[in-house]
């Protein structure tokens, strides 16, 4: 078993998944966000993390990234699938968009992003300019024509601080910077996974439009209710593309 899904906001348990074994991972880094469990997604051996705790507890920034990625490499995971929930810069991503990104903006500044923090080799100079696994998100962007969803292929994540949501001014920078969407989750998680040799991509599901960017305020009543649709069309994808991965 080599393929891991991680669940963000709206995705803490999969529909049709089938638990066979639940594995409490001892780290260096402390505990992982919940119980690393592994099972079958429809006929497909998977390992299945709930980023933010199972039920939904840990903030984005006080998630323990070291000890998930540790641990999933520890189980044998190569590949990993990152499912984030997102706002949308970009006009033309509403909620219950995917998007499928192929850059990153780092705008976090109290996480621990490296497991060269705490080693005594030499650092890891890891090459990040392609920051997700093109080979993983060609396969998956081949499944997602497929479905005819509301969708994009490519684009820029915004990943900040959080836990709040951005100002209106700091989204008009975010979008200045070149930015897409933008969310709180894809790092350091992504650069720790390569710096793991682990294939690692994202599948962005836009939640809201970013401040500033509609007439109204942001709720979390609508929220809940883009998540419900956008994560129901995760579900379509992940069983699409899972057999190809």
């Amino acid at each position: 078993m080599s393929i891991a899904i991680i669940g963000g906001t709206g995705l803490s348990k999969l529909d049709g998944f089938v638990l066979e074994k639940s594995h409490q991972v001892i780290t260096p880094y402390g505990e992982t966000s919940s119980p690393i469990l592994s099972g079958h997604f429809d006929d497909t051996p998977v390992y299945f993390l709930a980023r933010h705790g199972s039920p939904h507890q840990i903030p984005p920034h006080r998630i323990n990234y070291r000890a998930n990625i540790w641990a999933l490499k520890s189980l044998g995971v190569k590949k990993v699938i990152s499912v984030n929930a997102v706002g949308g810069i970009a006009e033309h991503m509403g909620p219950s968009h995917i998007n499928i990104p192929d850059q990153i903006i780092d705008y976090t500044y109290r996480r621990n992003g490296s497991f060269c923090d705490d080693d005594k080799g030499m650092p890891m100079h890891i090459d990040f300019s392609d920051p997700f696994d093109e080979e993983l998100r060609k396969i998956i962007i081949v499944q997602l024509k497929k479905l005819n969803l509301d969708s994009s292929m490519g684009g820029v994540y915004a990943c900040t601080e959080g836990p709040r949501l951005e100002s209106a001014a700091e989204i008009n920078r975010l979008e200045k910077d070149g930015c897409d969407i933008v969310g709180m989750t894809v790092m350091p998680e992504a650069s720790l996974a390569r710096e793991k040799d682990i294939a690692y991509v994202s599948l962005s599901v836009v939640v809201n439009k970013a401040a500033g960017r509609s007439e109204k305020i942001i709720t979390m009543d609508d929220i809940e209710e883009a998540l419900k649709t956008g994560m129901a069309n995760m579900h379509q994808l992940l069983r699409q593309s899972l057999p190809y991965v």
